[in-house]
């Protein structure tokens, strides 16, 4: 069996730096997912947004970020095949990192809300396909993940449209719809509550260590939801006179902020592992000698990750905070609420039947939904077919970075 030739202490120092640039390529990213659709309704601003989800999306990456991650995502590859060559695999895992951070920062500049995950897949993807072959490649895995482009957003656009129908026809087309909105505006806020919850029990706080069954799971959100039903009925009352004066859609704005800081935790908890995930891989390598299918995360690799993430969004995430929030369709907190809950809906139920979902995909299908909802004209197709051309080329980046990255580090190391 081989033995780890190259230098211990260089490497940690490297798949570090990997990381980080990783997680800053999330952050930059990624965020849009839970901020986009805030800002771009007026709900909050852009500064409140990066201070609002550096807190929530740091706390979800470094509080239930994982004590244990995939190896390899998504299953692309087994990563027993590289039992016999380790030296391989550490330079494999840290090409797949800087690639996928590269692409992520290019995308960022651009302003293109891509898939982390998917940019992770595809670094891997070229990884394999350099180091073992096509054939090594898990392809039903990829296709899998591809069906995604085209599933996720469709669902979650759907079931934006319905939502909004739904908000006009009972609050927003009453003849009081300040009225309309303090009786019903709870029941939505119920909804939302028990989705966010299962989104971060099932997509986060499952690696917390707290071992809950399925039935636990739902009472608790029930309970949750009932509670945060009880507390938002209480404030839409006691502001009922504001809720007239500024309009109903201050009203939806309070649930905006509610579902943006929830999913901003939700998704710091998930999305971390596409960065943590190979730095744990690099590290169980180097200091135990072992390849696992899945390795445990050290508190300081969850800490590099919220870092990055948060300085990724603070640097970057204006960008994709305003095509997600403001290019595609004008938003208004009620059309921002309906494509926030409908997103979530939809990575909740991918997560229950373990369908690889894109945060990302989701989101802009959902907005996309909602922009329909006011008409066909309301949607600026321009950016929806740049959106669509930027996912349709993630994967074929990350391959094509990791292949350079990979020729580039096998080089310097003399392998």
């Amino acid at each position: 069996m081989e033995s780890l030739v190259l230098d211990p202490t260089l490497i940690l120092l490297i798949a570090a730096f990997a990381g980080f640039f990783m997680a800053f390529g999330i952050g930059a990213n990624d965020v849009a997912n839970a901020m986009g659709t805030s800002v771009g309704s007026k709900a909050i601003t852009l500064k409140q947004a990066i201070f609002i989800a550096a807190i929530f999306e740091f706390l979800g990456a470094y509080l239930a970020g994982g004590e244990v991650t995939s190896t390899i995502r998504k299953g692309i590859v087994d990563p027993n095949l590289y039992a016999n060559d380790k030296n391989i695999f550490v330079i494999g895992m840290l090409s797949s990192l800087l690639a996928a951070g590269t692409w992520l920062f290019i995308a960022s500049r651009k302003g293109w809300p891509v898939s982390t995950t998917h940019s992770i897949v595809g670094a891997i993807v070229g990884f394999v396909i350099i180091s073992m072959g096509i054939e090594a490649v898990s392809w039903g895995k990829v296709g899998t993940i591809a069906a995604s482009w085209v599933v996720s957003p469709v669902i979650a656009g759907g079931m934006s449209f319905l939502i909004f129908l739904s908000a006009k026809q009972f609050i927003l087309d009453r003849k009081e719809p300040a009225t309309a909105a303090v009786s019903l505006l709870p029941i939505y806020s119920f909804f939302v509550a028990v989705i966010i919850a299962l989104v971060t029990a099932r997509k986060g706080l499952k690696h917390v260590g707290v071992p809950l069954s399925d039935n636990e799971v739902i009472l608790i959100t029930i309970v949750f939801g009932i509670l945060v039903m009880s507390i938002t009925s209480l404030l839409l009352r006691r502001n009922k006179a504001a809720i007239q004066q500024y309009g109903v859609e201050s009203a939806f704005a309070v649930l905006m902020i509610i579902t943006a800081c929830s999913m901003a935790f939700a998704h710091g908890s998930n999305d971390v592992a596409n960065a943590i995930g190979p730095v744990s891989a690099i590290i169980s390598v180097t200091m135990e000698g072992e390849i696992e299918s899945k390795s445990s995360v050290n508190s300081w690799v969850l800490l590099l990750g919220g870092g990055g993430i948060v300085f990724g969004l603070a640097m970057l995430g204006g960008r994709v905070i305003s095509t997600v929030g403001r290019k595609i369709t004008n938003l208004t907190p009620s059309l921002g609420f309906s494509a926030e809950m409908a997103a979530a809906s939809t990575v909740v139920a991918a997560t229950y039947i373990g369908f690889p979902i894109s945060t990302t995909h989701t989101l802009v299908g959902a907005v996309i939904g909602v922009g329909l909802a006011k008409g066909l004209a309301h949607l600026d197709l321009t950016s929806v077919a740049r959106i669509v051309l930027s996912w349709i080329i993630t994967i074929p980046a990350g391959a094509i970075l990791t292949i350079f990255f990979y020729m580039s580090l096998k080089l310097g190391f003399n392998l």
